[in-house]
């Protein structure tokens, strides 16, 4: 950790997982934050998460890897099922070779693991300070100062603002001024089962995904095999209601239901599952507007077919950090940098996570078919060839201390 810096704070609006490593990776460079999330209190929503090696890369980069690692479960493979057949189209080992390749293995954990574990770094840390109830509204900027203010009519004056407030970001309004993301028209339903609720046939150590027509249906164990994650995705067209709601089995089953009998058994578990709606926005070519700057999805909003939205976050923080120390706590000159050195790469992982949702919900017949015919006869590492420039960590994460 360096040494604390003078002058001003700066401010973090959002307590997400973006949020809060922002404020570590400030921190670990000598950099005072103030953090304000609008909730009543500091917590995450969600359930499952996936964590590819460049994310373990960055989470161990903000000094949290061993918090979050006690609940982590580390799978054996990531699959991809044909949902109507049964048959296996996609296996990745990850074992001690993916292991080896990558420099960290890949793991499921649920999503407020990983949040307690950077809250527990930020509230370990004497430069950063954390406000709950507290909405940033808007800013501006004079001279060397960004004012914050705050709902209720607050200022802040800050060297700086990181705007990791979320899919509404009332910064990325200021800064880009595109409105409200749009509707996917995807839907997902999540349910989270007792591990003795799980079909004992179907208790695999995987990050498994049937794909159908237009859905598909993803489950891997949580909290030491204490429970399974399931999330059922379809696509639908005029989806565009009931975030964060309760969805009874006689809505979700019959749009699944030409999957075969395996992924079915499974959805035939939950009693209850929550209603998701997915947004989305297209890359676009500026995040920053002086000592403001955008990170997590107020800068690159993705569809969550690449298990890899967390993980950006997550490389934008460490990335933020490093840039600043670099620039001296010139933060203009360091959001420019930052901008720089993480545009492409993110964009490219927003424009392929959009990507694998067409190979996913191939139709069936032909396309399915095709599809399949891919993927025959990979060997491992083939698979990990493919994936070389997404789970390799930039070089500002490996060499972040």
């Amino acid at each position: 950790m360096s040494a604390p810096r003078p002058g001003k704070p700066v401010v973090v609006a959002g307590g997400g997982l973006g949020g809060l490593a922002a404020a570590l990776a400030l921190a670990r460079k000598g950099f005072r934050s103030i953090v304000l999330e609008q909730a009543r209190e500091f917590g995450e929503i969600g359930a499952g998460i996936q964590l590819a090696p460049n994310a373990w890369h960055a989470i161990d980069a903000l000094g949290v890897g061993e918090l979050v690692k006690r609940e982590a479960v580390f799978i054996e493979r990531v699959l991809m099922m044909d949902g109507v057949t049964g048959e296996t189209v996609i296996e990745i080992p990850t074992d001690k070779r993916f292991a080896e390749r990558f420099g960290n293995p890949y793991a499921v954990t649920h999503r407020a693991d990983i949040h307690g574990a950077l809250l527990e770094g930020c509230r370990s840390s004497g430069l950063i300070e954390l406000r709950a109830s507290s909405r940033v509204v808007g800013f501006t900027q004079e001279d060397s100062l960004v004012k914050v203010k705050t709902e209720g009519g607050h200022t802040i004056d800050a060297c700086a603002l990181v705007g990791a407030d979320g899919v509404r970001s009332v910064v990325r309004e200021s800064i880009v001024g595109d409105g409200e993301p749009p509707v996917s028209g995807h839907m997902c339903y999540r349910a989270v089962l007792k591990v003795e609720e799980m079909p004992r046939e179907l208790r695999w150590p995987a990050a498994t995904l049937w794909a159908g027509h237009n859905t598909h249906i993803v489950h891997y164990p949580l909290r030491g095999w204490k429970l399974f994650n399931l999330v059922a995705t379809v696509v639908r067209p005029h989806a565009g209601i009931g975030h964060n709601e309760e969805a009874p089995p006689e809505e979700v089953l019959p749009l699944f239901a030409h999957n075969c009998d395996k992924p079915m058994s499974i959805l035939r578990v939950p009693r209850s599952f929550k209603r998701w709606m997915l947004r989305f926005r297209e890359p676009v070519t500026n995040w920053t507007r002086g000592r403001v700057a955008l990170l997590g999805d107020a800068a690159h909003l993705m569809l969550q077919y690449f298990a890899q939205g967390a993980a950006m976050a997550l490389e934008d923080a460490v990335c933020l950090g490093a840039c600043a120390e670099r620039a001296d706590g010139d933060f203009e000159k360091a959001f420019a940098e930052y901008q720089r050195l993480r545009l492409v790469r993110a964009s490219r992982v927003q424009m392929s996570a959009s990507l694998l949702g067409l190979l996913f919900h191939a139709a069936d017949g032909v396309p399915r078919l095709v599809r399949n015919d891919m993927f025959q006869g990979r060997t491992p590492a083939r698979y990990y060839d493919a994936l070389e420039w997404i789970f390799t960590p930039p070089e500002y994460v490996r060499t972040f201390r």
